[in-house]
């Protein structure tokens, strides 16, 4: 099963990556696919939204932060869309 969560790439202040990931990984391990960015200290986002469908549409599930971060982008609104039109 994939998951949408977050990597940590900071050291002494936390920049995180958001990634597609196999759930039976660790935290800091091999990841799929990178899909976005997320800087708490600055509150940016950079979100890579076709490969984020792309993994939702397959089946992936996101942890609660990232849940919410997708949630404040409207990331599920265009995903709601898609699978509108094409059923």
């Amino acid at each position: 099963m994939v998951k949408l969560r977050l990597k940590r790439c900071g050291r002494k202040q936390p920049v995180y990556r958001i990634v597609a990931i196999d759930v039976r990984s660790r935290r800091e391990g091999r990841d799929l696919r990178k899909v976005g960015f997320y800087d708490p200290i600055n509150n940016q986002t950079y979100l890579n939204v076709p490969a984020i469908l792309y993994f939702l549409e397959k089946g992936a599930q996101s942890t609660t932060i990232v849940h919410d971060i997708l949630k404040k982008a409207g990331v599920f609104t265009e995903l709601s869309l898609n699978q509108t039109k094409f059923n």
